[in-house]
């Protein structure tokens, strides 16, 4: 149906739904990280937040996610065991107050599909995904290298499998926000947070309307922060524990300002209380050994 245009001439214009900063309803996004960075507990830490409605006149942002609104969640884990997730959840649980978590539960559903063998190139398979994200605020897809067999360094197949996310997003009115690696030079060079880090075809960031990060703390950015009170930079050594998230592309909203997170018992990810470094780091006496 064509649009109005009288109408949008003389009329006020809906209000602009976002999910999260930068990410609204019915588009899709991105969120692109190298392997072992902990994007894919971001993205439950994300999924989570918005699944938390608000619970006696409260909402809970325990992670620092900031969402724009809340509701039903879903994800689609093609990447991991049932058994990884179910760990990942006991630990970001006792982060999460018990008169939250009922709400939580109901709005959120995971759906593990470790070898399910989803194909976003099918109909069926598309279909389902729209028809269970009716109504819901959000979809991710937990990894998109696992839900096609398409060539992903073609701008063709890959423009096609964007089109494909967005039926998907303009059937259910849900945002779609697909979990994807950085190219191995981008790994290396540390540029994470370049827009055309994703691996593949340029397109998959080009037409995606919203792109977020996840990199590694340097050790160059140790330098620059500190967590304590006389402002000593970060040993080199603390590089692992800490990661951060930021937008690098985004079409209908403010960019918002990077976070940093640090791993925290189980792999959650938890807001970093980072200052600017007045002082050089001291010699390490040792070193934690935090497995990512």
């Amino acid at each position: 149906m064509p649009l109005d245009i009288l109408s949008a001439f003389e009329n006020d214009p809906p209000e602009l739904q976002f999910v999260l900063p930068g990410l609204l309803r019915g588009t899709v996004g991105a969120l692109v990280a190298p392997g072992a960075s902990g994007k894919s507990f971001l993205a439950l830490e994300i999924a989570a937040s918005i699944a938390a409605t608000q619970c006696n006149g409260e909402f809970f942002d325990g992670f620092g996610i900031n969402p724009k609104s809340r509701g039903g969640v879903l994800y689609l884990a093609l990447e991991d065991p049932e058994s990884v997730i179910q760990r990942r959840l006991h630990a970001m649980g006792a982060h999460i107050p018990p008169a939250h978590r009922a709400e939580l539960a109901f709005n959120l559903c995971i759906e593990p599909m470790l070898g399910a063998g989803l194909d976003l190139m099918r109909d069926d398979h598309l279909n389902w995904i729209s028809q269970q994200a009716t109504g819901k605020q959000l979809v991710v897809i937990d990894t998109l290298s696992r839900a096609h067999q398409l060539d992903e360094n073609s701008n063709g197949d890959m423009s096609l499998l964007l089109r494909r996310l967005e039926a998907v997003g303009a059937q259910s009115g849900a945002a779609v926000l697909f979990i994807h690696h950085i190219s191995k030079g981008a790994s290396r060079d540390a540029q994470g947070a370049d827009q055309f880090a994703a691996r593949g075809a340029s397109v998959l960031i080009e037409n995606a309307r919203y792109a977020a990060y996840l990199s590694r703390m340097t050790e160059k950015e140790c330098e620059k922060w500190s967590d304590r009170m006389d402002g000593q930079a970060l040993h080199s050594d603390m590089a692992q524990s800490y990661v951060k998230w930021g937008v690098s592309k985004q079409n209908y909203d403010v960019t918002p300002d990077e976070k940093w997170f640090k791993r925290s018992e189980g792999g959650v990810l938890l807001p970093a209380e980072l200052t600017p470094a007045r002082a050089p780091a001291k010699p390490a006496s040792g070193v934690d050994d935090d497995n990512w």
